[in-house]
């Protein structure tokens, strides 16, 4: 447990960049260096994780925790990846704007979103040759990356998977992988029966404290996020907009994508607004139970999915979804990791000098966190 822990409080550290990023951290870590999976049980988890409502890069750090270590390594991922964004958040929450006003911290952040790039596009060709190696899947995954171009969207995004999927039940129909667990259907209830609960029941007791409050609120909204942490913005805005001022808001939105890891503790960043008397207990209490019910849903299909790609149907479905996943993170590649950080040809070519360093001299993460770093403050100079 302590090994997946400190492996992932180590990622939650530089993981800069966005869901996106995370990904491609994730495999960079797990996939190629580790060994803990390989790239089809990864894409499977990628997948799934688009499907779901919740926080989809700390859904899928979640689901490597639980195939590592079950239950308790899914928690100890989970701590691991979520702990240091949250520490920087209640830091920043005390600090106020004082610190992320600063000329020099937002050239930090510039240079490490020049990272995402760099980060964002080798997962996407790592992917890419993994499960685009024939005429129908390199189509889907254009289509998919194109249609989210044009149209992006949660929308878009559910139909163009449900699209692969269909057109993979019928024309990649694969090899059936024999089951881990075929008593897998019956045990994923419960989690998927708390869920539901929590959804129902907890309205109906919020007014009891300020603590219920608070949680239900922030439940309500893991509940309901589908498409990744900036959908979590307009949701939070409806329903707790209203007890905070506008500056407070757009503070916590603003430090949640400068800081590395999970969008989602911007609710940290909020929860210690919330609850003035106890902030700490109010950053807390949102935290939890805004991953909550991502992870309880994680939970419950996560067997599920295993059992039903031992199908050949399935499994078809999933080369088709596949396909698909790259063509998200060939999307993502441009809006928003692109777009928010490549502004100018000296950014390009940091990209570039990024991209030498990571596939050729094979520097380690941290120090490329560090390079770009040093290059961004540098930059902001010049």
């Amino acid at each position: 447990m302590f090994a997946i822990f400190k492996t992932f409080f180590l990622l939650g550290w530089i993981s800069f960049g966005g869901p996106a990023a995370h990904i491609g951290y994730f495999r960079q870590t797990f996939v190629e260096k580790r060994k803990w999976l390989d790239d089809a049980d990864y894409a499977q988890v990628v997948a799934l994780s688009q499907f779901l409502p919740g926080p989809g890069s700390s859904q899928v750090g979640f689901a490597l925790g639980y195939k590592r270590g079950g239950l308790g390594g899914a928690c100890a991922a989970f701590v691991g990846f979520t702990l240091p964004s949250v520490i920087i958040m209640v830091a920043l929450a005390l600090m106020a704007s004082q610190v992320t006003d600063t000329s020099v911290f937002q050239n930090l952040v510039h240079g490490l979103k020049l990272l995402a790039i760099v980060v964002v596009a080798d997962a996407a060709w790592g992917m890419y040759k993994n499960f685009c190696q024939s005429r129908l899947t390199v189509s889907l995954c254009l289509g998919t990356a194109i249609a989210l171009l044009l149209l992006p969207g949660i929308a878009t995004q559910m139909a163009v998977l449900l699209l692969a999927a269909l057109i993979g039940v019928l024309y990649l129909k694969g090899q059936a992988q024999p089951s881990p667990d075929s008593t897998a259907f019956k045990a994923s209830w419960l989690p998927l029966l708390i869920f539901v609960g929590l959804f129902i029941v907890l309205p109906f007791v919020a007014h009891l404290s300020p603590s219920t409050t608070l949680f239900n609120d922030f439940y309500q909204a893991g509940s309901l996020v589908f498409g990744g942490g900036h959908v979590v913005l307009p949701l939070l805005q409806n329903i707790v907009g209203d007890s905070l001022t506008q500056d407070t808001f757009l503070t916590g939105y603003a430090a949640a994508q400068a800081v590395p890891g999970p969008m989602f503790t911007f609710a940290t960043y909020l929860g210690y607004a919330l609850m003035p008397a106890n902030p700490i207990a109010g950053a807390l209490i949102a935290t939890l139970a805004v991953f909550l019910p991502g992870f309880l849903l994680l939970l419950g299909v996560l067997k599920n999915w295993q059992l039903l790609a031992s199908r050949p149907a399935v499994a078809g479905a999933l080369s088709g979804v596949n396909a698909a996943v790259v063509g998200l993170l060939v999307a993502a590649l441009y809006q928003p990791v692109f777009t928010s950080a490549a502004t100018s040809a000296q950014d390009i070519a940091l990209v570039l000098v990024g991209f030498y360093l990571l596939k050729h001299l094979k520097l380690h993460i941290v120090w490329l966190v560090a390079t770009f770093m040093l290059a961004g403050v540098i930059m902001g100079l010049v």
